[in-house]
């Protein structure tokens, strides 16, 4: 019996989309579905939820709970991973809270910028070790990470846990679609090509029978942009460098110097800019969940729709052979994108089959878009340093090259407010040595 490891399973939405796809995939029946949390609570609840779905759907996947991580890894032929290291308290707090000090402002705070280089600390030390117990007891499965921030955990476990990783992000999926809606545009017929980094790929091409739509699409958001929505960031990117983003405005608006910005306070109101949004949806999505859990795990005839993640059709073509397109957070390696560093994660289209996770070649990028990623790789990549020497030092570095953080704060500002940030989390992160 082949097997799928979930990490992270009291994420139970979340497990429901995923698990539940698999559930429902004719090629996947069979499979044991072994499921781990360090909350037996939330893990209980995804149990209880996924064999509703076993009993509508009439699956023969046999789902087992473990409490013990390296006995729900044993064997596994895929693993997939959602945790979040910290939580919403205490660790999404002290992510923002710290920084309003210093009159840093964040969005979402969970990819670069202080936030993110944060986040990545407490959590790639998990990692590395999830990455020995599968080394151990299951050396040849493949690993999808759904865990922010994508970018850089995806490439410490491929570049220093030794496990085959690809990272799966949805922005990739939504983009063309919510560019189209928003623009009352068809997606009909449509094709889309999409390459760059995690939270930061570009929508390079679309066309429609051969016909290149962005020149319609950008006389379009020229207009729109005369009116207040909710996604005039990416709008303004794209009429100033040329391309439209994946991942949404509020996402965006940190990852640049150009938006939040003390000296020009007006630009919040002008491009509708969400300030604290990720601890306000993080506040919420815990009300909502407190309100809706009863109704849900109650429900013994509730019946899941296989959703657009990615995880059950790269499972399933890997099974079947029937070749399935994804973008994939895959290593840079051998130059997939030529303009960007060899030791950098990008996101670039992969073609799955029996033999894995293909990347194709992408080439170079317009000369700006692989300047603006750059921007954000500097900070990735100090902070994967930061994080394997333990040098305190790195983490200094890697928030002094974070393009919003470096546009608003001095240097001995940003040394103090990283100083702050690991005193304030304390044991959630490793020691770091002073040189």
């Amino acid at each position: 019996m082949s097997k799928i490891t979930f990490l992270g399973a009291g994420s139970t939405i979340f497990a429901k989309n995923v698990l539940g796809d698999v559930m429902l995939t004719p090629a996947l029946q069979g499979y044991e579905i072994a499921i781990f949390d360090i909350d037996p609570v939330r893990l209980k609840d995804s149990e209880n939820l996924l064999n509703n779905i076993k009993k509508t759907s009439g699956s023969t996947c046999v789902i087992k709970s473990f409490s013990d991580r390296k006995e729900a890894l044993r064997g596994a032929k895929f693993v997939v991973n959602a945790i979040q290291v910290g939580g919403y308290d205490p660790c999404t707090i002290t992510d923002f809270e710290i920084p309003k000090k210093y009159n840093l402002r964040q969005t979402i705070a969970d990819t670069v910028g202080i936030g993110g280089i944060f986040r990545n600390l407490r959590t790639i030390p998990v990692m590395l070790d999830f990455a020995a117990d599968i080394r151990e007891v299951c050396p040849d499965a493949l690993f999808l990470n759904y865990t922010n921030p994508m970018a850089v955990l995806t490439n410490v476990m491929n570049t220093y846990g030794g496990v085959n990783t690809v990272g799966l992000c949805h922005s990739v999926q939504g983009c063309m679609p919510d560019l189209f809606r928003h623009l009352d545009m068809s997606t009909e017929g449509v094709k889309a090509k999409i390459a760059g980094i995690n939270h930061m790929a570009w929508l390079l091409e679309i066309t429609k029978d051969g016909e290149d739509l962005y020149p319609e699409v950008k006389k379009r958001a020229a207009a729109k942009q005369n009116e207040k929505h909710n996604d005039m960031v990416r709008f303004e990117m794209m009429l100033k460098f040329g391309y439209y983003i994946t991942e949404s405005s509020e996402h965006n608006a940190e990852y640049h110097p150009y938006f939040i910005k003390r000296n020009y306070p007006e630009l919040i109101e002008r491009f509708n800019i969400p300030l604290d949004e990720y601890p306000r949806r993080c506040i919420d999505q815990i009300a909502n969940w407190n309100k809706m859990r009863e109704e849900l795990l109650n429900d013994s005839n509730f019946e899941h729709k296989r959703s657009h993640e990615y995880a059950s059709y790269i499972f399933e073509a890997i099974e079947t052979d029937v070749p399935f397109k994804i973008g994939g957070n895959v290593m840079n390696t051998g130059g997939l994108i030529a303009n960007l560093p060899r030791e950098a994660c990008v996101e670039v289209p992969c073609l799955v089959d029996r033999s894995g996770v293909n990347p194709t070649y992408v080439g170079n990028l317009p000369p700006q878009l692989a300047a603006l990623n750059r921007t954000n790789i500097n900070t990735q990549l100090l902070t994967i340093e930061a994080a394997i020497t333990g040098k305190r030092e790195h983490i200094y570095h890697a928030a002094m090259l974070d393009p919003h953080t470096a546009a608003e704060l001095s240097m001995d500002d940003i040394i103090a407010m990283c100083d702050d940030l690991i005193e304030a989390h304390g044991d959630w992160l490793p020691k770091f040595s002073v040189v």
